[in-house]
């Protein structure tokens, strides 16, 4: 809810700010604190070059000066690294810190409840837009101390020794954070649009990669290629925007800054040389002091500067932040239990499906009555989008239920048994993955170190892993490379077999199979069945559904 006199464009800058700053803020408070600090030290050290200078020039003699000066700088300068040092690693253990709990969080919520956004946009987000939290976490809050105490420390020193450099400072340095806000709102506009416009196009990226082989089928190289032209011209557009954004407010800063600091120096040079007779405090401007003056100028912007290029972090961090918030408010849905792993549910293997109702994003699926017993096979037919691939998961425990009851060996399927009952089913989704891990590994989803041959042999797939370069040692592509559908089906179903379930769950199995390589599939589910498993399948194949024990349509 929105507090009173507080409007929509400043809750979103708030929760941003709560989520990504406050649980660092120690970090970051002690990080400013030294680099302060280490900042308000350059006066001690500009104090002593122009005493030293200031000596030599009156015919003092120099090498004592001149150590003592020396001493002290470099004093001061070892100092000031050690603070930098030390806020340095402060700052980066905050971003660190604070990014790891963002990507693990987001990474292990759309593990278990995925939302709508596709695999790439979250790749995205995980690997290239949320490292740009870092700079903003690392910079701006720091830059915002130093911009608060460093310029005004540096305003009081120069009005000490001439109140028209004061002035000068005075004016020119306000002008800086104004022009910073003005082009830090175009700015994050433009890192918003810049962000949105990489997760579609890792989207397309993914999209045209697991459509190649149809793209290629259907002669549609050229015009997915252009496509891909076009989406990578938009990107490079808006990225140009951000620049020429980023540039312009920095030609700006620098103006100012460059100005401010002639405008001092003119002023210095002028005065030492007689032609300015006003400026100081009575007496004359020295050439110690319009050294210290010099010196100190470019100091007094460089703050202003720092949080001006700090600014542009900042949108940008508000950006990842405004879409990890919109991801955080997707609906999803969850699937029941823990999703951790148990002991196999006991008792006789049986599924009732009672009046049941799964929950979809955005809509709720009626699903058929089902009674199974140990040892049945059961197909569910229909047309597409009637709820058959629903059904198989709300049975798996995958999709929650509205409304209804599905009980599992005599018990109710809930979070206390969804765990266990999990432990018996196992799933042969419609498309196949496979895993960056060797096909041995891949097949043993438990690592038990089972040997996988038998239930190789026991599907029709021994001979599949015979034929591959390295047998079980191969790496199949992340879509069965080096495979055909029917075989990574087959494989899936070894893999099944070797998971331990006593209930297998098929999806669309036969799916775009000739009828020769179906038949094979059929066939391993036959060997399967005879072996006393329990088996649901979703099809649209005749031949499949004529081969199960029971068939059940499911109409709308």
């Amino acid at each position: 809810m929105k507090n009173e006199g507080q409007t929509g464009a400043e809750n979103p800058r708030k929760g941003a700010h709560d989520r990504m700053i406050v649980p660092v803020a120690h970090d970051l408070k002690v990080a400013g604190g030294l680099s302060v600090a280490a900042g308000a030290l350059w006066p001690v050290q500009a104090g002593a070059v122009a005493w030293a200078v200031s000596a030599w020039a009156q015919g003092d003699p120099p090498v004592e000066r001149a150590l003592v000066a020396a001493l002290v700088f470099l004093a001061c300068g070892v100092v000031r690294a050690a603070l930098e040092h030390r806020s340095g690693g402060l700052l980066f253990r905050a971003a660190d810190t604070t990014i790891a709990r963002e990507r693990a969080t987001l990474i292990r919520r759309e593990a278990r409840m995925p939302s709508e956004k596709g695999s790439a946009a979250i790749a995205s987000l995980v690997v290239q837009k949320l490292p740009l939290l870092q700079p903003w976490i690392t910079r701006y809050r720091v830059a915002m101390m130093r911009a608060s105490v460093l310029p005004l420390l540096l305003l009081v020193l120069a009005f000490s020794q001439s109140w028209v450099v004061g002035l000068t400072l005075l004016v020119a340095g306000p002008l800086v954070p104004v022009f910073m806000a003005l082009v830090g709102m175009a700015a994050e506009d433009a890192s918003r649009r810049q962000l949105n416009e990489i997760g579609t196009m890792n989207d397309m990226v993914m999209d045209r990669l697991s459509a190649m082989l149809d793209i290629r089928l259907l002669g549609a190289v050229n015009r997915a290629a252009d496509q891909f032209g076009a989406r990578a011209e938009s990107l490079r557009v808006r990225t140009m925007a951000v620049l020429r954004i980023a540039f312009l407010s920095s030609t700006v800063l620098e103006l100012f800054s460059a100005l401010g600091v002639a405008l001092v120096a003119v002023f210095v040079g002028f005065t030492l040389l007689g032609e300015i007779r006003f400026g100081s405090w009575g007496t004359p401007l020295t050439l110690g002091q319009g050294l210290f003056l010099l010196l100190i100028a470019p100091e007094f912007f460089q703050p202003l500067r720092d949080l001006a290029s700090a600014w542009h972090d900042r949108a940008a961090g508000f950006a990842v932040v405004a879409e990890l918030d919109a991801l955080d408010a997707a609906e999803r849905v969850s699937f029941v239990g823990a999703g951790q792993e148990s002991e196999p549910l006991p008792g006789t293997l049986a599924v009732t499906v009672s009046d049941g109702v799964a929950r979809l994003r955005g809509r709720n699926v009626p699903l058929p009555d089902v009674t199974l017993r140990a040892g049945e096979t059961l197909a569910l037919t229909g047309p597409s989008g009637i709820g058959k691939s629903t059904a198989l998961a709300a049975i798996a425990g995958l999709v929650p239920l509205v409304s209804g009851r599905i009980e599992v060996c005599g018990r109710p399927l809930d979070a206390t048994t969804a765990d266990a009952w999990r432990a018996r089913v196992a799933h042969v989704p419609q498309r196949p993955h496979f895993s960056d891990r060797t096909l041995g590994d891949w097949l043993d989803t438990a690592d038990t170190g089972t040997d996988p041959w038998p239930a190789l042999r026991l599907v029709g797939a021994d001979g599949i892993v015979a034929r591959l370069p390295d047998g079980l040692a191969t790496r199949l592509g992340e879509t069965g490379g080096g495979v055909s559908g029917g075989e990574a089906r087959r494989l899936l179903l070894a893999r099944a077999v070797l998971s331990g379930g006593d209930l297998i769950l098929a999806d669309e199995p036969t799916a775009d199979l000739d009828n020769e390589t179906a038949g094979r599939i059929i066939s391993a589910l036959y060997r399967l069945h005879a072996e006393g498993r329990t088996i649901v399948v979703a099809t649209h194949d005749p031949a499949l559904a004529a081969a199960m024990g029971h068939q059940l349509e499911m109409v709308a």
